[in-house]
């Protein structure tokens, strides 16, 4: 298997964290999607990372499917359970997670992207995005409660994506200080950085 992605890409972590965690070998391309002659449409035609490449067949892209496929690869470390409440309380704090990654990414475009001036910006449109992050990021501290991980006592994807999400926070927007205002997440994150998928795919 064939990764296509960037190390800073916090979808791309995700999918790398789970293929640390179930044993999987891949190996891992770099590709920038901003760069004028990324040659990432030749796989995903959305233009986006992760992408996951397999000799015969199709391309598998966007992270959710990409690791809801990976997950099934091995009995390794089940991160998704298979049926019932568990699986749909799983996959809801996945989308929880991605929705902040959704909100902060698009702020972060609106403030950084180079095809706009200053006077292009949308500052409320930024402040938009940010509230969404701040208000999930909430709803994850009294979702959590007392429990050692996301969706109780055992590792799952929940906490997979919500690790690469706040920590996307700490990396690219460290003046909101969500730690501060959310403790029990931050338990759960410094918890979460002593895991080796969560250390051999730190940012940088």
């Amino acid at each position: 298997m064939k990764l296509i992605g960037s190390n800073t890409s916090p979808y791309v972590r995700k999918v790398r964290a789970v293929m640390l965690e179930k044993k999987l070998d891949y190996s891992f391309v770099q590709e920038d999607v901003w760069a004028y002659n990324s040659g990432i449409s030749e796989s995903n035609p959305l233009g986006k990372v992760p992408c996951l490449i397999m000799e015969g067949q199709d391309p598998v892209f966007d992270s959710r499917v990409i690791v809801e496929y990976l997950d099934g690869l091995s009995p390794v470390g089940k991160l998704i359970p298979t049926k019932g409440r568990e699986r749909v309380e799983v996959k809801t704090w996945e989308a929880l997670a991605d929705g902040i990654l959704d909100a902060a990414i698009l702020a972060r475009l609106e403030a950084t992207w180079p095809g706009r001036n200053a006077e292009q910006r949308s500052p409320a449109w930024i402040e938009r995005q940010l509230i969404k992050v701040e208000r999930s990021v909430q709803a994850m501290e009294k979702s959590i409660g007392d429990k050692p991980f996301c969706c109780g006592i055992y590792f799952t994807l929940a906490d997979i994506a919500t690790g690469c999400a706040l920590s996307y926070l700490d990396f690219r927007f460290p003046e909101l200080a969500w730690r501060q205002h959310a403790p029990k997440l931050n338990q759960l994150m410094i918890k979460l950085e002593q895991r080796p998928c969560f250390i051999e795919t730190k940012p940088s």
